[in-house]
This record gives C-alpha cells, sequence and structure tokens, in this order.
C-alpha cells in the first residue's frame, strides 16, 4: 500500500468513527438499535422501574416540634360570651406538620432585620425595612393611652433583658417576609449540602392554630385544658390580664419568656396570653359556612383583616380560649401581636390511624 492510499483509507476511518459518535450523542443507536451507554435513572431494560428516591427524610427544624394530624371540633368550647356568632362548630381535620414550640422571640427575629440591612438594602432600601420590617417598638405607647410605655419602647427590643420575650410591633407583611427570608436560609445551606430543598416556613392557617393550641385535648376551652385559669395550686397558668386588671398576678406585667409557664400536650408554649398570634387566613364573619372542613384556609387577598388568636398579656381571659376570634389590618403593628411558624410535614401526611401499604 502507498502513501497516498494509506492515507486516504485512514480518512475514511476517521469519518466513519466521527459519523458513529454523533449518531450516539443523537440517541440513534440506542434507539434503533438497543445499545448505547447507560439508561436513564429509574429505567432498566426498556422499562419504568423507579422507586422513592434515595436520601431524603425530613427532620424536625430547630424550635420546632411536630403535630400530628387529626380531625376535631373547631370553635367555640365555651359560651359565646361577646356574642359574636363567628365562630360556630365545625368538624375539620388537619394535616401534619411542625410548629415552633414558642412565639418568634426579640433575639431571632433580628437575625432577620439584622440580615436585611446588611444584604438587600440595595434592593429594599433602608426605608422601606425600617419602616415595613423593622418592629415599631413605639407601639409601646401608641396602642395605649396615658401610659408610661417609655422604658419598654427604649429597651424592649435591644436589651439582652428581653432577647427570649416574643417579638411584638411586627405586621403580618412583616411576619410573612420573615417566613420568606427563613425559607430562603434554610434552603441555600441545603443546596450547599447536597441536600433536598425544603418545604417552606409560612404562618398557620387559623385551623392549624386552633388544633395545635388544642394540643390533641378534644373540646378544650384552654390548651391546658380544664376549664380554669389557675392551677390547684392558685397559681395563674398563662400571662394576661386577670382580677380586674392585676396584671402582674399572673407573674408579668407586660410580656413574659417565651418559653414561661408550662407547655400544651403537643410541647408548644404560650398558646394561650402572652401575645396574640397572625395566622394566616384572611378574617371573614361566615368563615365556618364558607371553608372546606379539609385543611381549611381563608386566603382572600383583598381582604385585609387577618385572624389572630390565643390573646395576649393586655387580655381578659376569653381572649385565651381556643375557639375564640379576633382580627388585626395586615399593616398594624401592635404592643400585643406576635406570631410563630409552621412547616408541612410531608412525611406525615397520612392518617393518624392509617398504616403504610
Amino acid at each position: 500500500m502507498n502513501l497516498k492510499a494509506f492515507y486516504q483509507n485512514g480518512a475514511k476511518f476517521l469519518l466513519f468513527a466521527a459519523t458513529i459518535m454523533l449518531m450516539q450523542s443523537c440517541g440513534f443507536i440506542k434507539e434503533k438499535f438497543g445499545k448505547g451507554g447507560k439508561e436513564e435513572a429509574g429505567v432498566a431494560n426498556g422499562e419504568i422501574v423507579a422507586t422513592a428516591r434515595k436520601g431524603y427524610r425530613q427532620t424536625t427544624p430547630a424550635g420546632m416540634v411536630a403535630i400530628p394530624s387529626g380531625s376535631f371540633t373547631m370553635g367555640q368550647a365555651d359560651e359565646d360570651l361577646a356574642a359574636t356568632m363567628v365562630n360556630m362548630n365545625k368538624r375539620v381535620t388537619i394535616s401534619a406538620f411542625y410548629m415552633d414550640d414558642t412565639e418568634i422571640t426579640n433575639n431571632e427575629y433580628r437575625q432577620f432585620v439584622d440580615a436585611l440591612l446588611m444584604d438587600s438594602i440595595s434592593v429594599l432600601g433602608e426605608e422601606e425595612i425600617m419602616t415595613k420590617y423593622y418592629p415599631d417598638t413605639t407601639v409601646w405607647k401608641k396602642d395605649f393611652a396615658y401610659t408610661n410605655g417609655d422604658p419598654m419602647v427604649e429597651y424592649y427590643y435591644m436589651h439582652p433583658s428581653f432577647d427570649t420575650y416574643p417579638v411584638v410591633g411586627v405586621s403580618w407583611t412583616a411576619a410573612q417576609y420573615f417566613s420568606k427570608w427563613r425559607t430562603n436560609i434554610y434552603n441555600d445551606y441545603r443546596d450547599q449540602e447536597g441536600m433536598f430543598r425544603s418545604q417552606s416556613f409560612r404562618l398557620p392557617t387559623e385551623a392549624e392554630w386552633e388544633w395545635a393550641a388544642r394540643g390533641g385535648r378534644q373540646g378544650a376551652k384552654y390548651p391546658w385544658g380544664n376549664p380554669y385559669t389557675m392551677n390547684g395550686k392558685g397559681c395563674f397558668l398563662a400571662n394576661f390580664k386577670p382580677q380586674r386588671g392585676n396584671y402582674d398576678a399572673d407573674g408579668y406585667p407586660y410580656t413574659g419568656p417565651a418559653n414561661a409557664y408550662n407547655p400544651n400536650e403537643y410541647g408548644l408554649y404560650n398558646m394561650a396570653g402572652n401575645v396574640s398570634e397572625w395566622t394566616l387566613d384572611a378574617f371573614a364573619d361566615n368563615a365556618t359556612t364558607i371553608l372546606w372542613d379539609m385543611n381549611p384556609m381563608n386566603d382572600d387577598a383583598n381582604e385585609p383583616r387577618k385572624v389572630i388568636k390565643g390573646g395576649s398579656w393586655k387580655d381578659v381571659a376569653y381572649y385565651l380560649q381556643t375557639g375564640t376570634r379576633a382580627y388585626e389590618f395586615e399593616t398594624q403593628q401592635r404592643a400585643f401581636i406576635g406570631f410563630r411558624c409552621i412547616m408541612d410535614n410531608l412525611d406525615g401526611r397520612r392518617g393518624a390511624t392509617g398504616r403504610r401499604r
């Protein structure tokens, strides 16, 4: 074979090899002849064999407790003293979720505000951060006429003495944004560690909040169950306005630490008293009749009134009842309203008495 023929045959071989590689890259060889590279994940021998993906297991987020699924009679657990007629009884079913065991504290909320001031000024602007998301400390004066709230205005949010007390002066809108920020930082970490992304943190619906507050006690008037606000030793069981205005009788004249008093059966602190808590629901007088009975939620974005639950340090015992409903406008910041977050428990979304198949 002369040199010219050698080069000609070599060129033909290279062209043939290139053609084969191109056909493989386009899936032609695999499609036509059943050969080629490794088959897609979840497909073997031309059949779908996909099962549950490995490496995922939902764990309880820090500071949260698991709330099981279940069914309960939502609404009034005692006489409707105020004759509001806005929370008639209704049987509902709730899926499992995780919930913060305490209200969000001053120190926890400060992590959010500090992060915004450090990372988001160029996007949101300092004025928006300070007016919409920074707690309004002046609520200690504005919410009450003729009161000396100056010490609370100056110290409540920033002083170390109040680090573990519930944050107040935060609107429903700010609580929503906090939940979004909390989700982002959690998933940023999971992305860096090569983990599956998590469900979002969010505010609880009214029904989820009430189910959690009852602690598994059907018909419970209060989170501790019995019809009284004192235990057998004469100690108050929550932070509210007892004895016609003796605020100090329960141990705290204003708010108390977020983990004060005993938790309910689900391990949740201060589901009655201390601060009222924002829920996800828009308020409606006829909510009982219009909402479905499986994970009910009123998501009317055009309704600025949002449901608050649990009563606060400045409320009488009626507002501490698990079935009592109240509301505040979503942009309002009050000295007696805080919040806590939940996260859907997807691994727990099966009937409490059901069995895995």
